[in-house]
């Protein structure tokens, strides 16, 4: 007989058992593999469904146990007792095929029908049967075996079981003729017919081995309950005859719990090897770059797409942690960083570049270049994160904005001309404040405190309470009470009377940049609706800031954003996975993809693995801003900083005449100049100084472009170098693909084995001028900066307000290291002028507005507040 199971004390698997009505039978099954599961260290749990339960609410229940990861086994004990029709095949083919123990599903009866033996579960009650045959010694191959019965539970999978050990088996039923003469043949007998002692002791051939699965009840008078339990073989007398015979009871029923338990760990073996820790096995899909090289669009169509659930289950996601998004896209829910909680994160390398040309330089392109390098090349775990390109960029010179050639996410027109949601989102949002703010002031001249206060704390059920939010609102008043009737008449007025100064209303346009900005610094649902409920909306005449949590709408914007707070999963050409998030302006912001994304693609690629991301513009323009302003919302600290640079670029900077966008190059751009490239070297030795300011390693990705000679390529590299660069490698991954790129991601994964020295710029501690002279001097290369009298006068007002110590975000042109557009060259000795300051207090950033040399004649202000600004003038 077999041993006793082994138990797994130090495992955690679990197992659900679902009855409905209240059958004494199932009970009594039920409770005999609840002990057994105890016995070995399973956690078994029972859901009990009363006889009244519908089709639908045992569907429900079973929907539910295929969405808990935490289950490895769920098992619908049948019949089902209700008093309501229900499809049992239904209801069997809705437990996952995963976690369909019992292997009853059509899936697991259809892989073991074929042979599948590994991949399935087997029935229980035949894999018993197997065992007990194994136990007497006898080797099913090559004999003749007979089957009674044909029920989905044990004849049907137990003749199939027996088919693919080699046995010639026979299958009989109740239309079966000459019923004993076909049992007398068999070396085996497996009986499970549901007819008490149908198999009599003489039909059984001499020295047979004989499985009875039967459980039948008879009149026995000698018993108290007035009758026994015996199997579909006449016991006494088989056992005459018979080599080996189970009993019943006591034979094949405690081997069915035995198997199920064994079903239930693998289960769980399973599960925790497909989500374990360690390298992904990605079908990346081998790409034949064509010459001469299709569009964008040709190449795209040209591939077919791996199924995109198939690649979240191959990166470690879940069922319950995707949503689809159309047919190319997944959601994917925060949710998943509390399961990876204790997992270690992955390698942070983020890409820039120097100043491009109005062309654009393919820093997108290497992003995803290099991802695809380290993940269908290297074999590494390895993620893009990329913000959401708006539909100007997609209709722009640049091209589609999520990369180009053989390096762009696909599909091509899905990504850039189908946003994810995430834009229609804050829109939707922004529009509610402003209708609230515009209801507010309207509605606050129209009505007594009284009726405006029943508006807003309205009675339910003959009684007034407060929101949370309002109760934030009185705790910001200084009012401790928390019942609606014991405020005074005083306390009322000041709760429900905002006072919106209508000429300092915060504007669309403005609401819509922060609550982006916002959305992509969130790491939690919960960290979003803090953000939102600290949103400046308005001022009132007393010159308090008014917030959403003030409005009492924090809650409502929250809903909005829940869906656009998950990161969208999409794919490379070769299959790389990637992150396409929000997109913040980086007019006000840092123009990155969202903290949440970058997140979880750091814990799903593990601490061997690499996620690759980017800043919008230029280096000096937006990296210092990921890492003091985006680094410092989500913690995360990168580990490479990749500068992409291009030989025609750097000829713009070196003094090349201009580019202008739907022109022709001018010839210096498309014949070899040594000497202005290497003049235009000085800027890309200026950028590589500004990376190099932060402690990481960097290195110079030149995208080649087939006008690039050997000699100029060669002089950039050397340039590089001599700045003190890790290493400078050539990438043609815009013709080539990820192989392409190679050269780089093998720098990158050198560089990033560097002891981690990384600090930001400033402390948040400093006086904001020291640190807007420390941004300004240390990355623009200034020698100061200067405030108009109206950016002194708005500076105090916020610091009076105790927003000191957010960090700075300097808006100046992307397109030069100075303030002047136009000069390309590295200015030195220069003053940056500051004209304007404005606060995003629920986003964390305190920004400034600089002045171009070549800007209009009317100065430009922030387009935050409607109407009079004087309302700032008091603040000092």
């Amino acid at each position: 007989m077999l041993g006793k199971p082994t138990r797994h004390s130090n495992c955690h698997f679990r197992q659900q058992d679902l009855t409905v009505g209240d059958r004494e039978d199932s009970n009594l099954y039920i409770s005999m593999k609840l002990k057994a599961a105890a016995d070995i260290g399973i956690d078994a749990n029972h859901i009990r469904l009363p006889k009244t339960a519908t089709e639908d609410e045992v569907l429900w229940n079973i929907e539910a146990v295929n969405d808990n990861p935490a289950v490895h086994g769920l098992i619908v004990q049948l019949p089902l007792d209700s008093i309501n029709q229900i499809d049992t095949e239904k209801v069997t083919n809705a437990v996952s095929p995963d976690k369909d123990v019992d292997g009853l599903s059509s899936i697991n009866a259809g892989k073991l029908a074929r042979g599948d033996l590994r991949s399935c579960f087997i029935p229980c009650t035949p894999n018993g049967c197997m065992e007990l045959i194994k136990q007497t010694g006898v080797s099913v191959s090559g004999k003749n075996v007979v089957v009674i019965g044909r029920s989905k539970i044990v004849g049907a999978p137990m003749h199939d079981l027996l088919l693919w050990n080699h046995a010639t088996v026979t299958s009989c039923h109740s239309k079966t003729l000459d019923l004993a003469a076909q049992v007398g043949r068999a070396d085996i007998l497996v009986v499970g017919a549901g007819k008490a002692e149908l198999v009599k002791g003489e039909w059984v051939k001499k020295g047979a081995v004989v499985i009875d699965c039967g459980i039948n009840h008879i009149p026995d008078s000698s018993k108290p309950a007035g009758k026994r339990v015996v199997g579909d073989v006449h016991y006494l007398s088989a056992k005459e005859r018979a080599g080996y015979i189970t009993p019943v009871p006591g034979g094949v029923g405690p081997m069915t719990v035995v198997m199920l338990m064994e079903n239930t760990v693998k289960s769980a073996k399973r599960f925790l090897q497909m989500y374990k820790p360690g390298k992904w096995n990605i079908s990346y899909r081998k790409l034949k770059p064509l010459k001469p090289q299709p569009s964008d669009v040709q190449i795209s169509c040209s591939y077919p797409r791996n199924p995109i659930g198939q690649l979240a289950k191959e990166v470690g996601l879940l069922s319950k942690e995707v949503e689809p998004y159309g047919r190319t896209r997944l959601k994917v829910r925060v949710e998943v960083l509390k399961r990876l909680d204790k997992q270690p994160n992955g390698k942070y390398v983020l890409v820039t570049g120097i100043t491009p040309t109005p062309l654009g330089e393919g820093q997108s392109t290497i992003t995803l270049g290099l991802a695809q390098a380290l993940g269908a090349h290297l074999n590494i775990n390895a993620f893009a994160s990329i913000q959401q390109p708006s539909p100007l960029s997609s209709f722009g010179i640049k091209g589609c904005a999520v990369g180009g050639g053989y390096s762009q996410i696909i599909p091509m027109e899905e990504v850039s001309l189908q946003p994810s949601g995430d834009s229609e989102a804050v829109s939707a949002a922004s529009s509610l404040l402003v209708d609230t703010i515009i209801a507010y002031c309207h509605y606050q001249t129209k009505y007594s405190d009284k009726v405006l206060f029943d508006l807003l704390v309205p009675f339910r059920d003959g009684h007034q309470y407060f929101s949370p939010s309002q109760l934030n609102r009185l705790q910001k008043l200084g009012i401790e009470k928390s019942d609606p009737l014991t405020l005074t008449e005083q306390e009322i007025r000041r709760f429900i009377r905002l006072d919106i100064n209508p000429d300092a209303r915060t504007d669309f346009a403005s609401l819509k940049n922060e609550i982006m900005a916002i959305l992509s610094l969130s790491s939690s649902a919960e960290d979003l609706q803090n953000r939102l409920a600290k949103v400046v909306v308005a001022i009132s005449r007393y010159e308090e800031l008014i917030t959403t949590e003030d409005l009492g709408v924090s809650g409502a914007l929250a809903l909005l954003l829940n869906n656009a707070l998950k990161p969208c999963l999409m794919q490379t050409l070769e299959g790389t996975p990637v992150f396409v998030h929000t997109s913040p302006s980086a007019d006000i912001a840092y123009g990155n993809a969202s903290v949440v994304a970058d997140k979880i693609a750091l814990k799903l690629v593990g601490p061997q693995g690499f996620v690759v991301t980017e800043t919008l513009h230029s280096a000096d323009a937006d990296m210092e801003k990921f890492f003091n302003i985006k680094c410092r919302s989500s913690g995360l600290q990168p580990d490479v900083v990749v500068l992409v640079a291009t030989v025609r670029a750097l000829k713009m900077h070196g003094g090349g005449p201009g580019i202008t966008a739907g022109f022709p190059l001018p010839k210096q751009y498309s014949e070899e100049n040594l000497k202005l490239l290497e003049k235009g070297c000085a800027h890309l030795k200026g950028q590589v100084e500004k990376a190099r300011t932060y402690g990481l390693p960097v290195v110079v990705a030149v995208n080649t472009f087939s006008s690039d000679t050997k000699a100029e390529l060669e002089l950039v590299c050397s340039q590089a170098r001599q700045a003190g660069v890790f290493d400078a490698v050539l990438c043609t991954n815009w013709s080539d693909g990820g192989a392409g790129a190679l050269a780089l991601a093998q720098a990158v994964q050198k560089a990033a084995e560097l002891p981690s020295q990384f600090h930001y710029l400033y402390e948040l501690e400093l006086p904001v001028i020291k640190k807007i002279q420390k941004v300004a001097q240390n990355i623009y290369g200034v020698k100061d900066v200067e405030l108009s009298p109206k950016a002194k006068e708005k500076l105090a007002f916020y610091m009076k307000q105790g927003f000191g110590n957010f960090p700075v975000c300097i808006m100046k042109t992307q397109s030069s290291l100075g303030n002047d557009p136009e000069k390309k060259i590295v200015p030195t000795d220069f003053t940056l002028p500051i004209i304007d300051v404005q606060v995003f207090v629920g986003a964390g950033i305190l920004s400034l507005l600089t002045v171009t040399t070549n800007d209009c004649s009317e100065e430009p202000t922030w387009p935050c507040f409607h109407g009079n600004n004087d309302l700032y003038s008091n603040s000092q």
